[in-house]
């Protein structure tokens, strides 16, 4: 198993950086891109990178469009964005640079993603491995079950849109944003800056609740878009608002019965800490 904690990879004795992000590895391109030109100095691979990302999307190529700015540390020691990309867009930069390195990494990095491709073949052993990382982190084991079905309905509303002709990255987040609104009276990014998140997973950071309103906006969709037969972005994105308003009519019965929000502006990292203070209230 590979351990999530594990930032630096070595490949022929130079340092690849890598961050655990979106449920995969995003690798650091300028590593990368070092490796293959065989620079000692990576502002020169920034620079080859920063060309060659230009050239790529004047191709029309998405692989630009896929990369991800993350916080890697840097050689001072602090964290910096970063241009990184997952496995699969690693690749097609790889195959971008003319080196005699190209295909050792290709072999190196497949052997690094091996565990991604057992998870393809096998998915029980995928959700075994993501239980295992919750349940190290100290979530619930009732949490835990409920992240897993949300992760099982939100793969069936995609794969749904993919047959209904939304194929683009871009679409998919505003779908996405149009059933949070109608959910929770809030885009993902808002709901971020309401949990005071940056780059961290917002469904990570749900509570239960937040959850089982979040798996009900995204099924009732997927069940209006197919008796509906959606077609295309704009009927898709009807569906979406009028399964997101399923959820939040459902929601505001609730907060009617409770006096209590649905949407809170707790996160992981305050509950982990409210968790700290009551091991240490308990010793004394």
């Amino acid at each position: 198993m590979v351990d999530k904690n594990k930032s630096l990879i070595v490949f022929q004795g130079k340092g690849i950086r890598r961050l655990w992000h979106d449920d995969e590895w995003y690798y650091s391109i300028v590593d990368i891109i070092a490796v293959l030109t065989e620079q000692e100095d990576h502002l020169k691979a920034r620079k080859y990178w920063n060309k060659l990302s230009q050239r790529l999307r004047e191709e029309g190529s998405e692989v630009v469009t896929n990369c991800h700015r993350l916080k890697l540390p840097a050689p001072d020691g602090k964290l910096r964005l970063t241009d990184c990309a997952n496995t699969q867009s690693t690749f097609r930069i790889i195959q971008s640079v003319p080196s005699k390195k190209a295909e050792p990494l290709k072999i190196w990095l497949a052997k690094v993603g091996h565990e991604r491709i057992q998870e393809i073949e096998n998915p029980e052993l995928a959700q075994r491995r993501m239980k295992e990382i919750f349940r190290a982190k100290g979530y619930s084991d009732d949490w835990i079950e409920k992240r897993v079905r949300g992760i099982a309905i939100r793969d069936e509303l995609t794969d749904e849109w993919d047959k209904r002709g939304v194929k683009d990255q871009k679409e998919y987040a505003i779908l996405t944003a149009e059933i949070s609104k109608a959910t929770f009276g809030l885009t993902p990014s808002e709901y971020k800056k309401l949990k005071g998140l940056k780059s961290e997973n917002l469904r990570d950071h749900m509570e239960d609740l937040e959850l089982i309103f979040t798996m009900l906006g995204e099924s009732s969709t997927t069940k209006i878009a197919r008796k509906k037969d959606a077609l295309g972005f704009v009927e898709n994105k009807d569906a979406a608002k009028r399964g997101g308003a399923v959820a939040g009519t459902a929601r505001k019965q609730l907060e009617r019965e409770t006096g209590e929000k649905v949407a809170s502006n707790e996160n992981y990292l305050h509950l982990t800490e409210k968790k700290k203070k009551k091991l240490i209230k308990s010793k004394k």
